[in-house]
């Protein structure tokens, strides 16, 4: 995806590290990254990932991540866990856990046979949080 640096980095993450170790040069003690400094991370991070952009930027990888997942607007499960009630369980049993960019988790336990349409309350929880 275009030249590279000397460093081994693609030229858009080089130009973004030097415009963030510039601002690092300049700034005052415990001054927030401007978010035009973020929105240039972010979209690197869609093009060469969250960890490649984040440690060449030196960003907290979370930080990356949870911005890069509140500006996409659709968001990939980050966990899901299926309980099984064990093979000679006489009633099966799950737990669906959906949590938004927020940190707000939603836990479904589903036992027996009769089980709710999770996607309809997914799609609930998710109309809920925009």
């Amino acid at each position: 995806m275009g030249e590279t640096v000397q460093s081994g980095l693609p030229a858009a993450l080089g130009r973004a590290q030097r415009k963030i170790e510039q601002w690092r040069r300049r700034r005052r003690p415990h001054t927030r990254i401007p978010e035009e400094l973020w929105r240039e991370a972010v979209e690197l991070a869609g093009a060469y990932g969250v960890h490649r952009t984040a440690k060449a930027l030196r960003l907290g990888y979370y930080s990356v991540k949870k911005r890069a997942a509140a500006c996409s607007g659709e968001r990939a499960p980050e966990f899901v866990e299926i309980l099984p009630g064990g093979m000679a369980a006489t009633r099966p049993e799950c737990l669906i856990e959906v949590e938004d960019g927020g940190g707000v988790t939603m836990r479904i336990r589903l036992q027996g046979g009769e089980f709710p349409d999770v996607a309809a309350l997914v799609g609930v929880f998710r109309e809920r949080r925009s």
